[in-house]
């Protein structure tokens, strides 16, 4: 018998909806959308039984097994633990929340409540980076002695439903939003940073009330160093361009492009004939169903899962580390906000 899934949010969350369509073990039952068309049109298109405006209708149905979470970041907590305490499973998009106290609130509903819980971060599953792990992983370009990744989108034709991104009232720092991306990838492929010390500035987007560039340097266990740039103000096409240097090779990879880029000391025989080359992947920057598939997958056999709450808030509170940083010219220790929910 299949799960019946409700979706909360049909911008991101129609990815979400396409995603257990698709999946063998999983019906969408109910859908949610504060916009009244776009909820018609959505529940006509994919034939969607039930859909409402308020969120809660959805959390109070006894049939819905799970919940996803696809509203803008600052109802992530509230909607989340709603969820959680309701008995579901919940997939909550990334950033799992813009502050370290809804953070902590969402790690004790999902202890509380047993349930499972993943932050949509989206990256893990792009085929460049899931490749790129594969090989550092296996040893092949040696040891990591500098990581950086970017992101970098043009926020000009994405302020959001409503202009929910720019919202005055409600600040949403771009490096927890948008650059929560590049750093989660980082701690994936390098682990825990210790410290970070932030520079940002506000040059592109003078009508948004938050910094529209940051660049962050990180400090990793080792002595390994890490760089993230963050800009939602760049005129140039969307990336997240991240490069790795290890001590017998280099990898350049994205979620954009059919190949990512390897050049490994065993096959160069002259140091001076170094090259790339160009190892071909599918173009997934979103790969939003095989998450789904992954999320699935981990609840019928009740396995752990790696995008856990306390991992998406420890995706945060690196990303937030960067913020005060920048605010307040001092390093910050990261270990530290670590423990807010450990």
């Amino acid at each position: 018998m299949k799960m019946k899934v409700g979706v909360i949010g049909l911008r991101m969350g129609r990815a979400h909806l396409e995603g257990y369509l698709q999946n063998p073990n999983t019906e969408v039952h109910a859908i949610c959308d504060t916009n009244p068309e776009t909820l018609k049109d959505v529940q006509k298109r994919y034939s969607v039984p039930v859909a409402s405006p308020d969120y809660r209708d959805l959390v109070r149905m006894s049939e819905l097994e799970i919940i996803s979470v696809a509203s803008p970041d600052f109802y992530h907590r509230e909607q989340s633990v709603e969820a959680l305490l309701a008995g579901k499973h919940v997939l909550c998009e990334k950033p799992l929340a813009l502050t370290l106290g809804d953070c902590r609130e969402i790690v004790q509903a999902v202890r509380k409540s047993g349930r499972k819980f993943m932050v949509g971060q989206v990256v893990r599953f792009s085929p460049g980076f899931a490749l790129t792990k594969e090989i550092i992983d296996s040893g092949e370009i040696g040891e990591l002695f500098f990581v950086e990744s970017e992101y970098a989108h043009d926020y000009r034709v994405a302020t959001g439903v409503g202009n929910w991104r720019k919202d005055p009232k409600r600040p949403r720092e771009p490096f927890i939003g948008g650059g929560c991306h590049a750093v989660d990838l980082l701690r994936w492929i390098a682990g825990d940073p210790l410290e970070v010390f932030a520079l940002a500035n506000h040059k592109c987007l003078p009508d948004w009330p938050v910094n529209d560039a940051t660049i962050a340097v990180y400090k990793f266990q080792n002595g390994l160093m890490g760089k993230v740039f963050c800009s939602i103000g760049c005129v140039r096409p969307y990336t997240m361009r991240s490069v790795f240097y290890g001590t017998k090779g280099t990898i350049i990879s994205d979620n954009t492009s059919p190949a990512i880029q390897l050049c490994a000391q065993r096959y160069c025989k002259a140091k001076a004939h170094y090259s790339f080359a160009e190892i071909p992947v599918n173009v997934s920057s979103h790969n939003v169903s095989s998450e789904i598939d992954y999320f699935v997958e981990r609840i019928l056999g009740n396995l752990p899962l790696d995008m856990d709450a306390v991992e998406g808030s420890k995706t945060v509170a690196s990303c937030l580390g960067a913020v005060i940083s920048a605010k307040e010219g001092r390093p910050v220790n990261i270990r530290e906000l670590f423990a807010a929910f450990a």
